[in-house]
């Protein structure tokens, strides 16, 4: 995968998408499909088949690409160790311009940390701290999530609102240019800090019959000025998008 930045990314994936309510179900397939907007300068956008895999027990989960084991599960609380996989990458020989060629490459790398959920009338709070345990980036991730969600016969609609926390190492790490980098490709140098990124999301769901469900998601991210001044980056903002069908066991 290339250029996809998923958090808590994940386990929203997709973390950088998220399901709108944890499942009551223990096991879940599918197949879905993901459009992912490069944020990186000659960067292509893509699209990417995604399987769905969701199982929760009593003691672990597993959400496509993020699993963890329960330390504190009811029916309003939910607190986790969790692994997740972190697809964001550059790969140089995917860039158009000369200069995006002369850069090194970014891996993807998986993160592990502490998930919270909590559940209420008012609405759902959702967030992720991970740090990169394969000693690629060394960075850390924060996710924080405000969802409501409205339910309508068959029909669900989740809103959110959120911010995606990037500390200095995995910025430097996936939007940092080095001396030597500078040297080769013309770009300029550039040592960024930590960021923000807020953003907004909202996910559709269908019950088609008691075991089949349809689901359509988004996030709109605005990208925070750490990551948006960097040389390698020509957008302000990401869009990431997300549909699947699975069925219910």
């Amino acid at each position: 995968m290339n250029h996809f930045k998923l958090t808590a990314l994940a386990a929203f994936l997709p973390l950088y998408f998220a399901a709108p309510v944890a499942q009551a179900n223990p096991l879940t397939l599918g197949a879905s499909v993901i459009y992912s907007q490069s944020p990186y300068k000659s960067g292509q956008d893509r699209y990417y088949p995604v399987p769905i895999v969701n199982y929760d027990g009593d003691s672990f989960y597993l959400n496509t690409l993020q699993a963890g084991y329960y330390l504190w599960k009811d029916s309003q609380d939910q607190l986790s160790l969790t692994v997740l996989g972190s697809p964001q990458n550059y790969d140089p020989d995917d860039a158009d311009d000369g200069d995006m060629k002369s850069l090194n490459k970014r891996h993807m790398t998986l993160m592990g940390g502490v998930s919270y959920r909590h559940t209420a009338d008012w609405g759902i709070v959702r967030t992720t701290l991970a740090g990169d345990v394969l000693d690629n980036s060394n960075g850390i991730i924060w996710d924080l999530t405000y969802l409501y969600r409205f339910e309508f016969g068959q029909f669900s609609l989740t809103p959110g609102i959120g911010a995606l926390w990037n500390s200095s190492n995995q910025n430097k790490y996936y939007y940092g240019i080095s001396s030597a980098e500078s040297d080769r490709s013309g770009l300029n140098r550039y040592d960024p800090d930590d960021s923000w990124s807020p953003y907004l999301e909202l996910t559709g769901g269908w019950k088609i019959s008691d075991s089949w469900n349809a689901t359509v998601s988004g996030r709109y991210v605005r990208l925070g000025d750490e990551i948006k001044d960097s040389p390698m980056v020509d957008k302000s903002s990401q869009v990431l998008l997300w549909s699947g069908i699975s069925y219910t066991f």
